[in-house]
């Protein structure tokens, strides 16, 4: 018998599949737990049609990152900081103020959570720290650290 798997069952298919199992694997497993529904012609076309806004629904992401790229791509953000003697804060500057700076100086929102600081900063100068939008869209960002 086709099924369709609803949800993803180990050993046997993932979620979106369809495949061949045992009828009555089908009818007493995953019918009742609602893993999977029988593959007619009704719900192959619905599957088809739910692949489809998917697919267009992560396009629309893509997108939207790339734009977004290019505007965090030319822009320079500037951060104040107390500094000691030799340039190094007393602190550091971290994703949290980063992503904090982004919205209140140029209304852009990002999550501190994509920006890739491998540790904070804890220098003066300009560094250049990556930012991962979209599995497929990463941008450098110019963070400038400046004295107060």
């Amino acid at each position: 018998m086709k099924v369709i798997f609803k949800k993803d069952v180990k050993g046997h298919g993932k979620k979106g599949e369809v495949k061949e199992v045992a009828e009555g694997f089908a009818r007493n497993y995953l019918f009742p737990r609602n893993l999977a529904v029988e593959a007619s012609t009704a719900n192959l076309n619905a599957l088809k049609d739910q692949q489809r806004r998917e697919r267009l629904r992560k396009e629309r992401e893509r997108a939207e990152a790339q734009e977004l790229a290019e505007r965090l791509e030319d822009l320079r953000v500037v951060i104040a900081a107390k500094a000691g003697e030799g340039g190094r804060l007393f602190g550091a500057v971290t994703s949290k103020q980063i992503s904090r700076h982004l919205k209140d100086a140029h209304g852009i929102q990002v999550e501190k959570k994509k920006i890739q600081l491998e540790e904070p900063i804890r220098s003066l100068g300009v560094t250049q720290v990556p930012v991962k939008l979209h599995p497929e869209v990463t941008v450098n960002l110019s963070v400038q650290v400046v004295e107060e």
